[in-house]
């Protein structure tokens, strides 16, 4: 792990370590959460307060499901269920540790807000680990969207299987394909950020939007190639580097503009890079789309109370289910311009911008709902999430309306 790395050894490792093949099987789901005072939700939470209220739940044992709390830097929690080898199985798990996340939030007067962004606040950043001033000071380069993000924003990231070495509904390319091209229609279906500082921004997945500004060597999808390891290659070495680890009283600031790949080659006064450095490199890396050995998708706002299943499900099943998967590829046909196999960023911000109010969006989300709920309609599906996706279906995408939609008409009808 110590060891200088070249750059054929560090395109080698990049191939091995972020698409591990094999049947796929296992689903996991990360959800973040805005925290909020009960009473008044524009109130700054300290992070003494945050700690002593998930301190109850970070005892070794407290949350059944196994789940893994971790703090963001505006104080956001996220909780992250283990990888189950079910749907069901992994659903279950994170019903179950986020009824006791909750209930101990409630305890210290917080509560956990399923929102993609702080409708109200600019959170000051309350970690003060080396990573995330250097990450600060690397998007501070560019403008104000990388606080946002740091600091104000939720998502709920699913997490599924890369594939086997196939090349049919199973075989990693196909999955990475098709991850991308049931993508947009996921933001767009599931857009729940459409406030900041109190008034309409414009956006209906503003989170998405905040992504979209940041630095897109890292934020962006990759650039499609028909083998996914040669394109997430080529974007990890030609990233920028965000921070330089050392000792965590350090500064890991990186010299701006800074690529792995001229890292790599050799960056005067710099040390050389190891793997460790490269594998710390992928971790900073954001695309809507992450291979970490899994699949992580990520461009899923927050949602409500228990509605994180709905993505949860539809996307597990569109990946899962070879019917399913045959007909959310030709629903997103029309996303895919000219002779690409996957949306363009343009798509990716009209989803964020107008949801389902876009036609070719919405078509595409009525079919992949519809597409899932058949699937999930076979023997052995538990009622619950079948009843899920479908209560969802019929009150957003039948009606061409998202989450976003109904917090617009309540901000107006006050």
């Amino acid at each position: 792990m110590t060891s200088h790395l070249t750059e054929e050894a560090a395109e080698a490792h990049v191939h091995g370590v972020c698409f591990k093949t094999g049947p796929p099987q296992r689903t996991g789901v990360e959800t973040e959460w805005l925290v909020q005072d009960r009473h008044d939700p524009a109130l700054p939470i300290s992070l003494d307060r945050l700690n002593d209220a998930l301190a109850p739940v970070e005892v070794p044992g407290a949350l059944p499901g196994g789940s893994r709390i971790t703090r963001e830097p505006g104080g956001q929690v996220e909780l992250s269920s283990p990888a189950a080898l079910s749907l069901t199985a992994c659903v279950e798990a994170m019903a179950a540790d986020l009824n006791v996340l909750r209930e101990s939030a409630g305890r210290a007067g917080l509560t956990l807000v399923g929102q993609g962004l702080d409708p109200y606040r600019e959170p000051p950043r309350i970690l003060d680990h080396p990573r995330y001033r250097a990450m600060e000071t690397f998007f501070d380069r560019e403008g104000p969207e990388g606080r946002a993000m740091m600091r104000r924003t939720a998502s709920v990231q699913i997490n599924l299987d890369a594939g086997d070495e196939s090349d049919g509904f199973s075989g990693y390319r196909h999955r990475w394909e098709l991850a991308h091209r049931i993508g947009p229609v996921l933001v767009a279906a599931f857009a729940n950020s459409p406030i900041r500082n109190g008034r309409p921004s414009g956006w209906l997945s503003t989170r998405q939007a905040v992504w979209s500004r940041m630095d897109a060597g890292r934020t962006h999808q990759p650039r499609h190639h028909a083998d996914p390891r040669v394109s997430w290659t080529r974007y990890a070495l030609d990233a920028k580097v965000m921070c330089v680890p050392g000792d965590d009283d350090g500064d890991w600031t990186a010299p701006p503009d800074l690529t792995f790949r001229d890292w790599l080659r050799g960056a005067p006064g710099l040390r050389r890079p190891t793997r460790a450095d490269l594998d710390y490199h992928l971790s900073t890396l954001f695309p809507p789309v992450r291979p970490r050995g899994w699949l992580e998708l990520r461009m899923t706002d927050a949602q409500d109370g228990d509605e994180w299943i709905v993505p949860t499900v539809l996307a597990a099943t569109l990946l899962g289910d070879p019917t399913a998967a045959d007909a959310a590829y030709a629903a997103t046909e029309p996303l895919c311009q000219d002779v690409r196999p996957v949306p363009s960023d343009d798509i990716w911000q009209r989803a964020a911008r107008t949801g389902l109010a876009d036609p070719d969006l919405a078509k595409a989300a009525r079919a992949v709902f519809a597409a899932a709920g058949s699937a999930l309609a076979r023997p052995g599906t538990p009622v619950v999430l079948r009843q899920a996706l479908a209560d969802f279906a019929e009150r957003y995408p039948e009606r061409g309306r998202c989450p976003a939609d109904d917090r617009l008409d309540a901000l107006r009808r006050v």
